[in-house]
C-alpha cells in the first residue's frame, strides 16, 4: 500500500473538506479522466480509478474515519484493492447515477423519490408518394402510458400525498452493518423510491400513470423518403414519479407508385411509344407530379432512350435542391393486327431489306460481331 497516493491529495481537497467539496472535486476528475473520453490512454484510466477509489472512501463517514486514523491500511478491504480494484468496472452511467443524480433528479443514495424518464415510442407511418413529395399533416392515434389525471402523476389518492418512507427516512437506501463493514442497498419498504403511498389512487393503482391513447398531429415535411423519421419531443410515454416524458419517433415508409419510381430526389417513369413515333419523331404528353407536360421525341429515337425533365422530381428534405424526372421511352410492339396491317408491315420489311444495312446499323453491327465470334472459335 506504500505506493498509493493520499486520497485527499488525489482529489485535490483539504483534510477538513465537506461532502459538497468532495463531490465537486470528484465530478471534475471523473469527467476529465473517464476511459470513455480517453480511449487508449492508460494514464487517464489509472487516474480515473484512483479518483473513484478516493471518493468512495472519503464520502463514507465510517470509511473516512478509519482512513484518517489508520491510512490505507484502515480501508484496504473496502476501497476496491487499490487503483486497479472495484472502480475498474464503473461505467459512465454509474458516474451519473451516483454522483450527478441529485442534479438530474435521480435517486442515488441521497434520498427523494426516484424520477424516471418515460420510454420512447415508435410509430410507423405509411404515405403515398404524392404526400411524401409535397409534404402533409397527418393525425395519428398513439397508445401509450400517460399521466393519471386524477392524481396528476403522484400515485396518491386525491386529497392525500406520498409520505416519507419511515424505514429509510426518504433516502431510498438503507445501510446494513456487519462488524466494521457496511453494505448499502435499496430500501425494501419503498423499493428505493424514498416515499410510500399509503392511500393509492384508484384509477392508476398508485402508479401515477394509466394506459391510454392520444391523437397527435404530425407535420410531415416536403420531400421525406423511406427510412426517414420525425421526432416529436415529449410525445412518448409519461415518466414515473412525474418524470419527463419520452419522445415519439415517426418512421416513414412510402407506398409503391403505379407510374413513378423514386431514387433519392429523382423520379423515373417508363413511357410506351409506337414504332412510327420513334421512327418519324413526334410529341408525347407525359405525366409529372405537377401535371402533364409535352415531351418532344426526335426522329429515329431508339427504345430505352432516357429524356430528362429538369426540376420535375422531388425537393430534398434537407435543402432546397430539386431532382429531375427521367422518362424512358419503350417501343411497344403492335398486337392483334388485321390482314391489311400485316400486309403493310410485310411490304415495309421488304422495302427495308432491299435498301441494305443502312436502316438498321445496330443490328448490322451486332451480326458482324456474332460472325467474328464464331469465326474465332472455328479458326
Amino acid at each position: 500500500m506504500a505506493d498509493q497516493r493520499d486520497y485527499y491529495e488525489v482529489l485535490g481537497v483539504s483534510k477538513n473538506a465537506d461532502e459538497a467539496e468532495l463531490k465537486k472535486a470528484y465530478r471534475r476528475l471523473a469527467m476529465k479522466y473517464h476511459p470513455d473520453r480517453n480511449e487508449g490512454d492508460d494514464s487517464a484510466e489509472t487516474k480515473f480509478k484512483e479518483a473513484k477509489e478516493a471518493h468512495d472512501v472519503l464520502s463514507d463517514a465510517q470509511k473516512r474515519a478509519a482512513y484518517d486514523q489508520f491510512g490505507h491500511a484502515g480501508v484496504s478491504n473496502s476501497a476496491g484493492g487499490g487503483p486497479g480494484g472495484g472502480a475498474a468496472g464503473a461505467g459512465f452511467g454509474d458516474i451519473f447515477d451516483s454522483v450527478f443524480g441529485d442534479i438530474f433528479g435521480g435517486g442515488g443514495s441521497r434520498g427523494g423519490s426516484r424520477v424516471h424518464r418515460g420510454a420512447d415510442l415508435r410509430y410507423n407511418l405509411e404515405l403515398s408518394l404524392e404526400d411524401a413529395v409535397a409534404g402533409t399533416t397527418v393525425k395519428i392515434r398513439v397508445p401509450k402510458m400517460v399521466e393519471c389525471k386524477t392524481c396528476k402523476g403522484s400515485g396518491a389518492k386525491k386529497g392525500s400525498a406520498p409520505v416519507t418512507c419511515p424505514t429509510c427516512a426518504g433516502h431510498g437506501q438503507v445501510r446494513m452493518q456487519q462488524g466494521f463493514f457496511s453494505v448499502q442497498q435499496a430500501c425494501p419498504q419503498c423499493r428505493g423510491q424514498g416515499k410510500i403511498i399509503s392511500d393509492p389512487c384508484g384509477p392508476c393503482h398508485g402508479q401515477g400513470r394509466v394506459r391510454d391513447s392520444k391523437t397527435i398531429s404530425v407535420k410531415v415535411p416536403e420531400g421525406v423518403d423511406n427510412g426517414d423519421r420525425i421526432r416529436l419531443s415529449g410525445e412518448g410515454e409519461a415518466g414515473e414519479n412525474n418524470g419527463p416524458a419520452g419522445d415519439l419517433y415517426v418512421h416513414i415508409s412510402v407506398k409503391e407508385h403505379p407510374i413513378f419510381v423514386r431514387d433519392s430526389t429523382d423520379l423515373y417513369c417508363d413511357v410506351p411509344i409506337s414504332f412510327s413515333t420513334v421512327a418519324l419523331g413526334g410529341e408525347l404528353e407525359v405525366p409529372t407530379l405537377d401535371g402533364k407536360v409535352k415531351l418532344k421525341i426526335p426522329a429515329e429515337t431508339q427504345s430505352g432512350k432516357l429524356f430528362r425533365l429538369r426540376s420535375k422530381g422531388v425537393r430534398s428534405v434537407r435543402n432546397s435542391t430539386k431532382g429531375d424526372l427521367l422518362c424512358r421511352v419503350i417501343v411497344e410492339t403492335p398486337v392483334k393486327l388485321n390482314s391489311e396491317q400485316k400486309a403493310l408491315l410485310k411490304q415495309f420489311e421488304e422495302s427495308m431489306q432491299s435498301s441494305g444495312k443502312k436502316h438498321s446499323p445496330q443490328a448490322s453491327s451486332w451480326l458482324d460481331g456474332v460472325k467474328k465470334f464464331f469465326d474465332s472459335m472455328t479458326g
